[in-house]
């Protein structure tokens, strides 16, 4: 019967699990003399022992490696422990926080636009055409006080006086014309 080496049996003990790795030089390997028979005969038995165990074990993480959710979250997990990971998660905090900053200030200022609305400003033609409206209203020519009967023929009759006023125009010796004209000319 051929005897195998310290070297081999301690080898042989250590893919077996009796003896660790690390305590691989302090046992005296040849305690237990193990012969190229036995090892022929162990190794098979706890090989096929093994491959069924760790065949159990990959038939059952083979559905939680094929679902995506569970992988992508492993993988992420993995290499967040590298210390690329940790700079990658250090920049996405101070991304988060600039991004929070520039949001409430975004915010902060969209009311204050609010608040501040700027009024546009009416031409002076339009003001005078406004002023003119006012006094036809008040006026009995185109129907009773505080109604227009015929808005288009008044309106043409304002927007004429206006015109007429900015352009310097004289006023009229009588009627509506005159009575807009002079309610306009306090404008310029």
């Amino acid at each position: 019967m051929a005897l195998l080496s310290d070297k081999q049996q301690r080898d042989v003990l250590v893919a077996l699990g009796i003896i660790d790795f690390v305590s691989r030089g302090k046992i005296n390997a040849a305690a237990f003399d193990l012969s190229l028979a036995t090892v022929k005969r162990v190794f098979p038995v706890a090989g096929r022992a093994a491959l069924g165990v760790a065949g159990s074990v990959g038939r059952a993480a083979i559905p939680l490696a094929t679902n995506p959710i569970i992988a992508g979250t492993a993988l992420g997990y993995g290499a967040l422990q590298t210390e690329q990971g940790q700079q990658l998660l250090e920049m996405a905090e101070d991304r988060g926080r600039m991004d929070r900053i520039r949001y409430e200030q975004a915010l902060t200022d969209l009311s204050q636009g609010v608040k501040s609305r700027v009024r546009k400003t009416k031409s002076k033609f339009n003001q005078a055409v406004s002023k003119g409206m006012k006094a036809v209203k008040n006026s009995t020519s185109y129907g009773k006080k505080g109604v227009i009967n015929a808005p288009k023929k008044a309106f043409k009759v304002v927007t004429g006086a206006a015109s007429a006023v900015t352009r310097g125009k004289k006023l009229p010796k009588s009627g509506i014309k005159r009575i807009l004209m002079q309610a306009m000319r306090k404008l310029r």
